[in-house]
């Protein structure tokens, strides 16, 4: 079968093109947005096929992936008039959280009589208002890292990007007081000078911006790994941590309070609960060590590759038939 998706989401993509399908992945010259190609920093099997515009309007497609709203038009021009949900069976992927107004949010694909809509998180699905569009939920899968954890710095690791610009989004701002009970290392793209943005001494929070093949090991090789933000859908990050092995403190909003169970770490709404838990495991790292095992265990269980693309074969299926 023929799949053509964007390449929007690198860690997503990377779970979902392991099935037994031929994945069309668009190329431009300028690989931009519309046009990124094959990821360069995760590794995908040579049944992503990379596609350019002129090639896609005569190409087979069996399904078509949607995951912007304003890829059904661009998919229609590129498939050569051919329209998704209705000339060619489609499927919208919403990653996101909603924003603005959130209670009374419309999802773009509302009241869609001829496509799925598909959420990565049971709280999107509560959260956005997709009127009588059918809606499934089909939860995150991880490409298991292995258990690389050694927790030898006594440090917490923080992944996100671009921490100033989104700032309350991400919990930029509660990292301050959370530095003080724990040395951070924050790790992303646009992190650059962003101890000096939170007034913070440099050994307080340094910051680095890795490829995917080097990001793993050094998470692992820091005591816990620390998950700030406010509002997002479900940091795929997050559950590579807990996949390495590292216990997790996390804040008690949106998804994460159902990805990480009792004894995997520390969940809360209060900052200072989880500076508490910071300091312990900075004492106690046999405790980090039994809690991220925990932690692995239970991301294996839930969001584990092999049901992630069971659940995805069977909506196929269903799409396709």
């Amino acid at each position: 079968m023929n799949i053509l998706l964007w390449h929007v989401h690198g860690s997503w993509t990377t779970a979902f093109v392991q099935g037994p399908h031929t994945y069309l992945v668009p190329v431009t010259p300028d690989r931009g947005p519309d046009g990124r190609g094959r990821a360069r920093t995760f590794t995908w099997p040579v049944s992503v096929r990379e596609v350019t515009p002129e090639e896609l309007r005569d190409t087979p497609v069996d399904l078509v992936l949607l995951q912007r709203p304003h890829e059904p038009a661009l998919a229609e021009r590129r498939l050569g008039g051919r329209r998704p949900g209705r000339d060619v069976p489609a499927v919208y992927l919403e990653h996101n959280a909603p924003d603005g107004a959130v209670p009374d949010t419309r999802h773009p694909c509302a009241d869609r009589d001829d496509l799925t809509l598909v959420h990565v998180t049971h709280f999107n699905r509560l959260f956005w208002d997709c009127g009588t569009t059918r809606t499934e939920v089909i939860e995150h899968g991880i490409v298991d890292p292995g258990h690389r954890y050694s927790g030898r710095l006594a440090r917490a690791a923080v992944v996100v990007n671009e921490p100033v610009r989104r700032a309350r989004y991400t919990g930029t701002d509660l990292l301050p007081a959370l530095a003080q009970a724990v040395p951070l290392d924050v790790f992303g793209m646009g992190t650059e000078g962003l101890a000096g943005h939170l007034g913070l001494p440099a050994d307080r929070c340094r910051t680095a911006d890795l490829p995917q093949s080097e990001l793993h090991t050094a998470l692992a090789e820091r005591r816990m790994y620390l998950h700030p933000v406010r509002w997002t859908s479900l940091g795929l990050s997050l559950l590579e941590a807990m996949h390495l092995g590292m216990p997790v403190l996390a804040l008690a909003t949106t998804e994460a309070v159902e990805a990480v169970p009792p004894g995997a770490g520390a969940l809360s709404t209060r900052p200072d609960v989880l500076a508490r838990a910071a300091r312990r495991y900075l004492h106690e790292p046999e405790a980090a060590a039994a809690d991220g095992a925990r932690a692995r265990q239970a991301a294996l269980e839930r969001y584990g590759l092999k049901r992630f693309l069971a659940d995805w074969e069977r909506l196929i299926t269903e799409v396709c038939s």
